[in-house]
Formats: C-alpha cells, sequence, structure tokens
C-alpha cells in the first residue's frame, strides 16, 4: 500500500496541478509560481510536501532548482490500484451485458408497425 504522505500529497488540488506541469518536462521553481498563480513561498511549501512524499525530485542548475517529476510513487500508486479497476472493470462489463439483454428483450417485445 502507498506511503500515506503520497495521499496527503495528492489531496491537494495545488499539487495536482504541479505535477501535471511537471509531468510534462522539469521545470525551474520559478516558471512553476507563474503557471500555478501562487506565491513563491506557497509554491515552495508545495513542493516540499511533494520531495517529501518522494513524487519530485530537484536538482540544482546554476542558481536555479530545477523540479522533475519522479514516477516511481505514481507506478506504485498504480500498482496498488490494479485490482481495484479489475474489480470495477468485471462488474461494469457485468452491468453492459445485463443492460444489453434487457434492450433486446423489450425490443422483441414491442410490436412493429
Amino acid at each position: 500500500m502507498p506511503d500515506g504522505s503520497l495521499w496527503t500529497a495528492l489531496a491537494d488540488p495545488h499539487r495536482r496541478n504541479i505535477i501535471a506541469l511537471l509531468l510534462e518536462r522539469p521545470r525551474p521553481v520559478g516558471e512553476i509560481v507563474e503557471a500555478c498563480g501562487l506565491s513563491q513561498p506557497s509554491t515552495s511549501k508545495h513542493l516540499k510536501v511533494l520531495r517529501e512524499a518522494g513524487l519530485v525530485r530537484v536538482h540544482q542548475q546554476a542558481q536555479r532548482r530545477v523540479y522533475a517529476l519522479d514516477s516511481a510513487p505514481i507506478a506504485e500508486l498504480d500498482a496498488w490500484l490494479a485490482p481495484y479497476r479489475q474489480l470495477w472493470n468485471e462488474r461494469l462489463d457485468a452491468l453492459g451485458r445485463r443492460l444489453d439483454a434487457t434492450s433486446d428483450a423489450t425490443d422483441s417485445d414491442t410490436p412493429k408497425d
């Protein structure tokens, strides 16, 4: 099961927005601040939570800190969710079959003009 800090990090919409930005490519802090429309201190706090959860990593590039997405925790979460997706897919498939059967039965009972 994924670490609790991962769930906490993903619970906030601002942090999910940062993750979406970093999914495109690594970005310096200033660019993240600008794209998110948050203050620099607020963005830094969100980045700290993401870093502590292992979702992002940072490296120094001259005078800038550049953040990049670390996909390992997302892969762990995906693996944990896989059995639940399978369960729901099976149930939704069964519902689809049931609805198709009901529709077919209703169609055969309807008189033709």
